[in-house]
């Protein structure tokens, strides 16, 4: 049968290389028999189709209408829980009772599987590790003697798929018998562990192999070739660029000679111009500066004690007018510059400040101007570098004005994080350097803290001194709770020989005697005034003695080893400053709210002052502070128009002991050290003699 035979031969051919037998092809006959019975089948199925057509209704079906049917329905799929809870309620210790919670937990699980994975840094993940290592070196060994029976069996099998396909050709008897000896020759299991195959699937794992991943090096690798590019092309355009501009600069080198010649020149006509500025206002204010120099009030001869202040020249500023003087102090290296801090002492109109130096060469336009955000609360010239100028802030901050440099804003200023005031700074101090020559200063706020600021490394570096607390100042809290209240500072002054000694007045009118070796405790405490004081200074010459004034209208001169004042006077208005003069240690002048100006002599008048003038007018302006001049007998006045007025004393307001024939004058210190004494013996005579 030559058909049977062939169709062998072509299964021989097709099958599997396994070498076993497949059953063989029926014939055509057979094939068309069963296409007709599939045919039959296939016409059954068309009537069964047909058939399940036909709707089937449950019998509890609702029977809807044609317009029912119709009408669509809209449902709305959120991501919420219909099973979650809604009513949930937590304890609120805050406001004691239950309250619903807001937001509920709508998430839903629905399958959930424990697996068996294990950390790597736990126990048993080291002794797994531990175990692949050891099996991973045994490997090698063990794979060489499988490798070549693995070859050897390979071989057996491809020799027996020929016999195979061999005996299929004879007949289909013998392949059963091959398939047999396939299977006997199959080699055993090996016990070595299989290799894992890399999960292709798994993107992480894949970019975390640098095997796998050959790329990375070559994109990193192009990066860098293209910077080097990059470099390149801007090297070659810097030296095109550079090519012209060394020929423009040489076609230029003329031009750039002459700019520099007019930089220069421009500096020079600066200081020229200056110079004829000065000029110009002293032939403006001729008479003024005659009457500086050399007017004496004639008619003081005729007034027995009494004297009088000449107005001279009257600074004023465009920028100032609406901010009040706050602070001023003379150069101590020249005598004719002084500088005047503008601020506000109305709490509510708080703004931006200013610092002016002004010179009475030139009295229409201030020499140097700053301004700074805050309000400027008080000021203090360096005696050994006189160009530097502290600064106090109605912010709380203090700053170091510098000013051999061109910009505005000041060198040094403090910050929050440098501890700063949290009140206004009332007052501030330069003093003497400290161990590491280090330039010092202090301050003293309303926050009631008198702080030591330090120039370290061109840093603010604070140091707090004291605390301020008031005696007896304690406040109800709450819970039966006792708070200590903070006393606030106003002004404060340290001894001239004394350096450790030094006085604090306070918003409640005590003044403090403080040392800056005791951080907790005070060493005497005066109850001076019923209100505020607000200025307190010791006596250039005297040791002992100091003055203070206050808003209760009264000025008082103490003795600090004494608690009760040696002199009191009541000047009928507030008193807003008091100093001392600087040629002799029985005069001081102060001003007060009802705009006039009053100096005193006690050597000459221990009861009144020698002069009471009114030198602004009294429509809404007051005077604030007050200051002389170390060398020439000149007081300027500060107001809250931001106007400073300069005035000259009188020949009664700075009378000098007279001549005596055959006697030379006795002048320094040591006299005006005596001649206050005397002064104090006669008013502690009384108390002596009753204490016998």
């Amino acid at each position: 049968m030559p058909a049977k035979a062939g169709d062998r031969h072509r299964q021989g051919q097709s099958g599997p290389s396994g070498g076993k037998a497949v059953p063989p092809r029926p014939p055509k006959a057979v094939s068309r028999k069963r296409d007709e019975d599939v045919s039959m089948e296939a016409g059954d199925g068309v009537d069964e189709w047909a058939a399940a057509k036909t709707l089937v209704k449950p019998p509890d079906q609702l029977e809807l209408t044609e317009a029912e049917l119709k009408e669509e329905i809209t449902r709305i799929l959120t991501a919420n829980n219909p099973h979650a809870p809604q009513n949930i309620v937590r304890y609120s210790f805050k406001k004691r009772a239950y309250k619903p919670i807001n937001y509920v937990d709508q998430m839903a699980v629905h399958f959930s599987l424990n697996g068996n994975m294990i950390p790597k840094d736990s126990d048993e993940g080291r002794r797994q590790s531990i175990r692949l290592s050891t099996a991973a070196e045994k490997a090698p060994v063990e794979t060489s003697a499988v490798t070549s029976e693995e070859a050897e069996i390979k071989d057996e099998a491809s020799t027996g798929n020929t016999q195979a396909a061999g005996e299929e050709e004879a007949g289909g008897s013998g392949t059963a018998e091959t398939t047999e000896r396939a299977e006997a020759e199959e080699p055993p299991p090996s016990g070595v562990k299989e290799q894992k195959l890399a999960n292709q699937f798994n993107f992480t794992e894949r970019a975390s192999r640098t095997l796998n991943n050959p790329m990375q090096w070559e994109i990193y690798d192009a990066y860098v070739e293209e910077l080097q590019k990059m470099e390149r092309s801007k090297e070659k355009e810097k030296s095109k660029a550079q090519v012209p501009k060394r020929e423009e600069e040489k076609k230029k080198g003329r031009r750039l000679t002459s700019l520099e010649s007019q930089s220069d020149d421009i500096t020079k006509i600066s200081k020229a111009a200056k110079i004829m500025e000065r000029m110009v206002n002293q032939n403006t204010f001729d008479d003024i500066a005659q009457d500086f120099k050399y007017f004496e009030d004639a008619s003081d001869e005729y007034r027995d004690q009494e004297g009088t202040l000449l107005p001279l020249w009257k600074f004023q500023y465009d920028k100032t007018k609406r901010l009040a003087v706050t602070a001023i102090s003379w150069n101590p290296k020249y005598k004719d510059l002084f500088a005047v801090g503008y601020g506000s002492y109305d709490f509510l109109k708080q703004g931006q400040g200013m610092l002016l130096l002004y010179t009475l060469k030139n009295p229409s336009f201030p020499e140097y101007v700053f301004s700074s955000e805050s309000g400027i609360m008080c000021l203090d010239f360096n005696n050994d570098h006189p160009y530097l100028v502290a600064v106090g802030f109605y912010d709380g901050n203090v700053a170091i004005y510098n000013l051999k440099k061109a910009t505005s804003q000041p060198s040094y200023k403090s910050s929050a994080n440098s501890g700063k005031h949290t009140e206004p700074v009332w007052q501030v101090k330069w003093q003497k350097d400290d161990m590491d020559n280090n330039l010092n200063f202090f301050s003293v706020s309303s926050d009631g803290r008198i702080v030591s600021w330090t120039l370290v490394k061109n840093e603010l570096v604070h140091t707090d001194v004291i605390k301020l607390s008031g005696e007896g100042t304690t406040m109800q809290g709450p819970e039966g709770l006792q708070l200590q209240m903070l006393g606030s500072g106003t002004s404060f002054d340290f001894h001239k020989k004394i350096d450790n000694l030094f006085l604090v007045g306070t918003e409640e009118g005590k003044i403090y005697k403080c040392s800056k070796c005791y951080s907790s405790q005070f060493l005497d405490v005066f109850e001076a005034h019923h209100m505020a004081v607000d200025s307190v200074s010791w006596n250039p010459y005297h040791l002992k003695v100091f003055i203070s004034c206050s808003s209760d209208w009264t000025v008082k001169i103490w003795d600090h080893t004494i608690k009760t004042p040696m002199f009191v006077y009541d000047l009928n208005s507030a008193v807003g400053d008091v100093v001392w003069s600087p040629y002799s240690s029985t005069v001081f002048a102060a001003v007060t709210t009802d705009g006039k100006a009053h100096v005193f002599d006690l050597s000459i008048n221990k009861y009144e002052a020698l002069c009471t003038q009114l030198v602004v007018a009294k429509k809404k302006n007051k005077i604030t502070h007050i200051q002389f001049n170390p060398v020439y007998p000149v007081i300027i006045v500060g107001d809250e128009r931001g106007h400073v007025t300069s005035l000259k004393l009188s020949p009664n307001l700075r009378r000098m002991p007279k001549e005596k024939k055959g006697q030379e004058v006795k002048k320094g210190p040591e006299v005006e050290i005596a001649k206050l004494d005397k002064l104090l013996n006669l008013v502690r005579d009384p108390e002596t003699k009753a204490g016998k």
